[in-house]
């Protein structure tokens, strides 16, 4: 998108990362109350489901693995999100601790694997927006193509090794939808 763009391909579904893409990073959030979007979050969502793409969440939820929440309170704040954005298509995270070793916590490409075949879409039709490195990773892992939004967490070392970036999540998605479909956008 930024500095590395792809000619017009074909997009099928975007899956998001939620904290820091979608919602305000809250670590280990587990008040539906304490949710608050991110500019531009309900537009962009908007915007794909009027041009008929498919949307997901893929997300690392180690505080469940850490005790710090439970199933049913991230499970709380994903619906929230998922109400104030006005539905997405699937929800798929890791309650994992990264010492587990899993397959599903980003940047290995469990996640997103899933959320396309919940979607039923291949996860090479899919783009997986984040925050931080292990987001574009992990849709390499399985796939897909990356979008990085640089926030203040990000590493200078991960948006110089993105595939494409974006200043915030509306643009991201603008520029996405220009490439795709026929450029409609």
């Amino acid at each position: 998108m930024s500095r590395r763009t792809a000619d017009r391909v074909r997009v099928a579904a975007v899956l998001f990362d939620r904290d820091g893409t979608l919602v305000e990073d809250v670590p280990y959030n587990g008040d539906p109350e304490r949710v608050r979007l991110l500019p531009g979050a309900k537009r962009a969502l908007d915007l794909l489901r009027a041009e008929g793409v498919a949307t997901g969440v893929v997300s690392n939820q180690s505080g469940i693995g850490r005790g710090l929440l439970t199933d049913a309170d991230v499970r709380r704040v994903n619906d929230r999100v998922d109400a104030l954005l006005g539905g997405l298509g699937t929800w798929v995270y890791c309650p994992h601790v990264p010492d587990d070793g899993c397959g599903c916590r980003k940047p290995r490409p469990g996640l997103v694997i899933e959320a396309a075949r919940r979607l039923g879409v291949a996860p090479g039709d899919c783009v997986v927006i984040g925050d931080i490195g292990a987001d574009v990773l992990a849709a390499r892992a399985a796939g897909a193509r990356g979008v990085l939004i640089p926030t203040a967490v990000t590493l200078p070392e991960e948006v110089e090794a993105a595939p494409a970036t974006a200043p915030d999540l509306l643009t991201a998605v603008n520029r996405l939808l220009a490439q795709t479909q026929g450029g409609r956008r």
